[in-house]
C-alpha cells in the first residue's frame, strides 16, 4: 500500500478513522520557514466535522501535535512528525456493516485486494485520512508564502446550482463567509438550502470545487512524465469522492476553435505576457507565470441514510440500513483538502525545479 505523496517535499500518512489517531511525516520541508501553528490549526478547523448544520455531526477537535522538525518556531529541515488524536469514535454504528459491502464504497475492493478490511468508518479508506493532507498542505502553504505563491479553493457548484466559471468575478476573501464556502453570497444560500433539503431526505449530493494558484513563477513542471497539470490532476484524483479534474478552459472550451483558445503573446512593458489565459497558466506541462486555475468534480457521498440493496461477504443479497453520522455533501469540508493537495504539489515542483537549476 503506497502511503507517500510527492517527490522531494513528501507526506507519508498513517492512521484509520476509528483508530487512535491520524498522523504523518513531512520530509523535504525547507529549513527556516516560520511555523504558524494558528494557521495550521485553522486549516484543520475548516476540514473538521461538526462545524455546521450541513456537515456530519461527528464532534472532533482535530487538534494537531507537531512532534519533530520545528525549533524555536521555525522548520529545521528535518522530518516533521505530527499526530491528531481521534476522540469521538462511535465504532458500534458500523457493526451492521462488518460483513456487508456498502454500495460505491471501498469495502468490496479492499476485501478482494487485502483479504480483510476495517469496517469501522471505512478504516484507511475514510476521508478522515485527509487530516494528514491538511497538515502537510498547511506546512507547504507556509513555505509558498515566502515565495509569493498563494493557493485558494472554493465551492463553485452544488448539484445544479453553479456560479460563473470565471474566478476573477469574485472576491476570494469571502470564501469562508458562508458554511458552504462559496464566494457568491446569494448562490451560497441556495447551495446551503439544497444540501439541507437533500440531508432531510436521507440522500447526498455532489458538486465542483474551483482552485486558483496565483504568484506562480515560470518554469515549474517537467516536460514529459511529471507535467505540472498531470501532477495536480493526480493530487486531486487521489482525494476521496473525486471523479474528475480539468484545468484552464478544460471541457468548457471544447466548442471553441484553436484561433479562439490560443493565448497570444505580447510585449508588456519589457516583459513577455499573454493577452488571455485559456491555458490555465500551464503550457507544455510547465507553468508560464499566469494564474493556474482548475476545477475538481466530487460525486455525491456514497453513504445513504436510506435502505439500499447489496450483498454480504458470502454473496448473499441483503438490505443495508446505515447508521452513524455522515456528510450530505462533502464539498464544504473538501475545500481545504483541495488547497492542501495543490499546495504540496506546487512546493514539490518548486523544489524539483531548484535541483534542475543549481
Amino acid at each position: 500500500m503506497r502511503n507517500t505523496f510527492g517527490h522531494i517535499f513528501t507526506l507519508t500518512t498513517f492512521g484509520e478513522s476509528h483508530g487512535v489517531g491520524i498522523g504523518g511525516v513531512v520530509d523535504g520541508m525547507p529549513a527556516g520557514v516560520a511555523i504558524d501553528m494558528d494557521f495550521i490549526q485553522e486549516q484543520l478547523n475548516r476540514r473538521r466535522p461538526g462545524q455546521s448544520r450541513i456537515t456530519t455531526g461527528r464532534q472532533e477537535g482535530d487538534v494537531v501535535e507537531l512532534l519533530s522538525g520545528v525549533f524555536e518556531g521555525k522548520s529545521t529541515g528535518c522530518p516533521i512528525g505530527f499526530l491528531v488524536r481521534n476522540t469521538n469514535q462511535h465504532s458500534s454504528d458500523y457493526e451492521n456493516v462488518r460483513d456487508v459491502f456498502r454500495p460505491s464504497h471501498a469495502d468490496f475492493t479492499y476485501t478482494m485486494k487485502y483479504g480483510l478490511r476495517d469496517h469501522r468508518g471505512g478504516g484507511r479508506s475514510s476521508a478522515r485520512e485527509t487530516i494528514s493532507r491538511c497538515v502537510g498542505g498547511a506546512l507547504a502553504q507556509l513555505a509558498l508564502r515566502q515565495m509569493g505563491i498563494d493557493v485558494k479553493a472554493y465551492t463553485s457548484q452544488v448539484g445544479d446550482i453553479a456560479i460563473d466559471r470565471d474566478y476573477r468575478k469574485y472576491d476570494l476573501s469571502q470564501i469562508d463567509a458562508s458554511p458552504v464556502r462559496c464566494p457568491d453570497a446569494e448562490a451560497a444560500k441556495q447551495m446551503e438550502q439544497l444540501i439541507l433539503d437533500v440531508k432531510a431526505d436521507g440522500d447526498t449530493i455532489g458538486g465542483v470545487i474551483t482552485g486558483v494558484i496565483t504568484g506562480c513563477p515560470v518554469g515549474l513542471g517537467e516536460p514529459a512524465f511529471s507535467k505540472l497539470h498531470a501532477d495536480l490532476g493526480a493530487a486531486m484524483l487521489g482525494i476521496n469522492a473525486v471523479k474528475g479534474f480539468e484545468y484552464g478552459e478544460g471541457f468548457g472550451g471544447v466548442g471553441q476553435r484553436g484561433s479562439e483558445q490560443n493565448d497570444i503573446f505580447f510585449n508588456d512593458g519589457g516583459f513577455i505576457n499573454t493577452r488571455t489565459n485559456h491555458s490555465g497558466g500551464i503550457q507544455g506541462g510547465i507553468s508560464n507565470g499566469q494564474d493556474i486555475y482548475f476545477r475538481v468534480l466530487f460525486k455525491p457521498v456514497a453513504t445513504q441514510l436510506r435502505p439500499q440493496p447489496t450483498v454480504n461477504q458470502q454473496g448473499e443479497e441483503t438490505m443495508l440500513e446505515v447508521k452513524g453520522r455522515h456528510d450530505p455533501c462533502v464539498l464544504p469540508r473538501a475545500v481545504p483538502v483541495v488547497e492542501a493537495m495543490a499546495a504540496m504539489t506546487m512546493l514539490d515542483h518548486y523544489l524539483l525545479n531548484k535541483t534542475v537549476h543549481l
